[in-house]
């Protein structure tokens, strides 16, 4: 495993976060990502499963990011937005072997809100991101 390119806040007398991170100290480029969806780059939804939509969210974020040189380690910060909490809640393995698949082993801060709505009808997701590409 490599040593993240951020700085993790974690104070000692803190349980440890688990599948995120309560802080990040990063310097650099950075990279801010508008809200993806579970759509393709065709802007089709290729399926209605909450699991199936996060995975193609996350997959749009590491395009873009590739797109300004970046990967999933330079992520800093992911802001939820989800029409289900229940679809997250109970199936939080499955989310957590997606989340895997797609951004590896980096866990930044992150916040989960259920909405009642996204503007795409279909959309159960949708994911923000910030990432900063070290000096």
């Amino acid at each position: 495993m490599t040593a993240p390119v951020h700085q993790i806040l974690q104070p000692a007398d803190w349980a440890p976060a688990r599948g995120y991170s309560n802080g990040v100290v990063a310097a650099g480029r950075t990279v801010f990502l508008g809200g993806q969806i579970g759509w393709n780059r065709d802007q089709v939804f290729e399926t209605e499963d909450f699991i199936g939509q996060v995975r193609q969210a996350l997959e749009n974020i590491v395009a873009l990011l590739k797109e300004a040189g970046a990967g999933p380690e330079h992520v800093v910060r992911l802001t939820w937005f989800i029409t289900d909490k229940k679809a997250y809640t109970s199936r939080l393995r499955e989310l957590g072997e997606a989340y895997r698949a797609v951004m590896g082993r980096n866990f930044p801060p992150m916040s989960v809100v259920q909405v009642t709505a996204l503007i795409e009808d279909q959309a159960k997701v949708e994911i923000e991101a910030t990432a900063v590409l070290p000096s």
